[in-house]
């Protein structure tokens, strides 16, 4: 349970290996035969604790399982359930925050301005792997044919990325008096912790999805860093946060809550990590969320078998430290996989706490509907296993509606000095803003 101090930036990665994955996206982009679906799993050659995502892409749509709207549509967790036991396979996909309106008596008040399902996943038509320098592709067809035209496939040309102008949903005044009202909420007692978001934009884009998501992977490579096409509809990811994974019946959570740039020397950077270790106000928020996160694992777990494996770990990235807590428990024989996942969603770390008043409160404060933001997105082995990340730091794009989205926000306790909350917001967005923006 001691803090540990680890560098999680890429390691082993060659420029080869890079150009393989995009050559890979590019050919499965104008595959004719993709159904519009393709996701790419990047862990960037970083070792994160239990593992990252696996270096993989997931190609077209044999079967779909898909909600759109999860307050008025059928239970997304049993579809997929059944799907699996019908045909145990691989999927591929994600769970949006707006699904918790299907778990709970929830409701979303602002318009789907994206236009992602609730929840879609896809068993894949093929699957890509390349490790060592070996590419590997499996699945129905001439895969040795396909695999051929992959490898003799062109690498694109680098994209330059056209400057634009991205707004913010809220100005710098209304989020603080957003967050003052929060604390008002807290002294109140409704809650202890509330995770407030606020939504940049830009309307009128034009973006190259490929391009943007290799630029963003380079300024910042990331664990679970994700790739999807979904018809019209892009994620480019660069999140640092598993949600929940599970291994046999081993299930682990990774929730993350502190955050601080990193130093500009040596010694800065010494200095910042010790700084955020030894905040009192991240250690409380992060101890409320892991609390969080175990009860929500505890409903489906082996009484007695929750750990808090890792508290307050400090975890340098390219841009900043974040201090992540691992919890893990053993998942119950009259349990599902999909009982596990759904029994922990949403992500304790994006709500707050108690959990259903903080996603009462967030529908009410906050200016945008999350969507996929938030959510979780991962994938599902034929024998029932799965890791899922938290879609954070991550950029959404309805290439048809030319409007692009990502979100960003911090943890509001009873003590939180808003204008700090406020710069981290800014801190965190500045990855992908500067991107678009041609800084």
């Amino acid at each position: 349970m001691s803090p540990e101090n680890r560098e999680l930036t890429p390691e082993n990665s060659t420029p080869y290996t890079d150009l393989f994955w995009q050559r890979a996206i590019a050919w499965a982009m104008a595959l004719p035969q993709n159904d519009g679906f393709v996701a790419l799993l990047n862990n960037n050659h970083i070792a994160y604790p239990n593992d990252p995502f696996p270096n993989r892409l997931f190609v077209g749509a044999k079967r779909v399982v898909s909600v759109f709207d999860g307050a008025t549509e059928s239970d997304a967790f049993e579809q997929l359930r059944l799907a699996q036991a019908e045909r145990p396979s691989y999927w591929v996909g994600y769970f949006g925050y707006d699904l918790k309106n299907q778990l709970e008596t929830l409701g979303s008040r602002q318009a789907n301005r994206l236009g992602f399902p609730d929840a879609f996943f896809a068993e894949p038509r093929w699957i890509i792997d390349y490790q060592d320098g070996v590419a590997t592709l499996t699945g129905e067809g001439d895969t040795e044919t396909l695999l051929a035209e992959l490898l003799a496939y062109p690498v694109p040309d680098t994209q330059p990325i056209i400057p634009q102008s991205v707004h913010c949903r809220v100005t710098s005044d209304a989020y603080k008096a957003t967050v003052r009202q929060i604390q008002q909420a807290i002294r109140e007692g409704e809650v202890y912790e509330l995770n407030y978001c606020v939504e940049f934009f830009i309307e009128q884009a034009r973006l190259e999805p490929e391009a943007v998501y290799w630029a963003l992977n380079e300024r910042s490579p990331m664990p679970f860093s994700a790739f999807l096409r979904l018809g019209d509809r892009y994620l480019m990811g660069a999140s640092p946060e598993r949600f929940i994974r599970k291994d046999g019946m081993k299930l682990t959570s990774q929730p993350i809550k502190g955050t601080i740039r990193r130093g500009q020397t040596i010694d800065e950077d010494a200095q910042l990590r010790a700084q955020l270790l030894g905040s009192e106000k991240e250690r409380a928020e992060n101890l409320m969320i892991v609390d969080l996160v175990r009860n929500d694992l505890a409903r489906s777990a082996e009484t007695g078998s929750v750990r808090v494996d890792e508290l307050f770990g400090i975890y340098g990235f390219r841009h900043v430290f974040q201090m992540i807590s691992t919890i893990s428990a053993t998942l119950r024989s009259d349990c599902t996989w999909t009982d596990a996942i759904r029994n922990a969603f949403p992500m304790g770390s994006m709500t707050g706490a108690p959990k259903i008043r903080s996603m009462v409160l967030i529908d009410e404060l906050e200016s945008s509907r999350r969507g996929l933001y938030s959510g979780a997105l991962g994938y599902i082995t034929p024998g029932n296993d799965f890791d899922f990340s938290v879609v954070i730091r991550s950029l959404l794009y309805d290439s048809e509606r030319q409007y692009a989205s990502f979100s960003v926000g911090s943890a509001i306790t009873y003590d939180a000095d808003p204008e700090q909350e406020w710069a981290e917001c800014l801190l965190k967005a500045r990855a992908i803003r500067s991107l678009l923006e041609g800084r």
